[in-house]
């Protein structure tokens, strides 16, 4: 780096400010008023909320639910699939379906999704899928001695969260490749998560340039 050079880190990790040259800046939980704040802006875009009564009143449900969590990565991903496409009934589907998953988690765990995936532990997000047959988890676990290789990743058809959500049957055959979200800004972050038909001898998890790569067994 030439001189003079400054590098900024953004962590979770309260030990990394040990590598820092300053005093560090903490930054808390949104309060709700600013989470409700963002989280309009984000599902509306240049849609008026004014002209949208119900979906506000629905978008208010939601930033209740997320603001508990202060998952910012999950707020992008249901704003980005509510945004395209600012109708009541499917808000409301999709409303139903985020409750159902939440509170099957905190009634076997007694933890909201987004703390059970951050800690490693499977979530049930049967209700997403809508496949009732068997249990849908998503999990982080890092334990398995299967890995994959960055080409067999490459393979996997992708499907998006919100072509899961709009519909189900979206969902490929076999083992694929779920995007949660990518980042509209420099350098596009891609939350992705590999999928497979069984929970069990899952692939260890393998991050791309660029990219964050989770296991998600179905």
């Amino acid at each position: 780096m030439s001189k003079g050079s400054k590098v900024t880190i953004i962590s979770k990790l309260q030990r990394i400010a040990r590598f820092g040259t300053v005093k560090p800046i903490c930054l808390s939980h949104l309060s709700y008023e600013e989470f409700w704040y963002l989280f309009k802006t984000l599902t509306f875009g240049s849609a008026d909320p004014s002209e949208h009564p119900q979906l506000v009143r629905i978008a208010e449900e939601f930033a209740k639910i997320f603001q508990v969590g202060g998952s910012l990565v999950t707020t992008n991903a249901f704003a980005d699939v509510l945004r395209r496409n600012l109708d009541v009934q499917f808000w409301l589907c999709v409303l139903g379906k985020t409750r159902r998953v939440i509170q099957k988690n905190l009634s076997e765990h007694g933890v909201y999704p987004y703390l059970l995936f951050e800690q490693g532990h499977p979530v049930d997000i049967t209700d997403f899928a809508l496949h009732r047959s068997s249990a849908v988890r998503i999990t982080n676990c890092t334990n398995s001695s299967n890995r994959l290789t960055n080409n067999d990743l490459m393979k996997k058809e992708t499907v998006t969260l919100g072509e899961l959500l709009v519909n189900p049957n979206n969902r490929p055959k076999g083992e694929f490749s779920l995007l949660a979200w990518e980042s509209r800004i420099p350098p596009y972050t891609r939350f992705e998560h590999f999928v497979v038909s069984s929970v069990q001898d899952l692939p260890q998890s393998v991050n791309l340039s660029g990219r964050k790569k989770r296991r998600v067994p179905i």
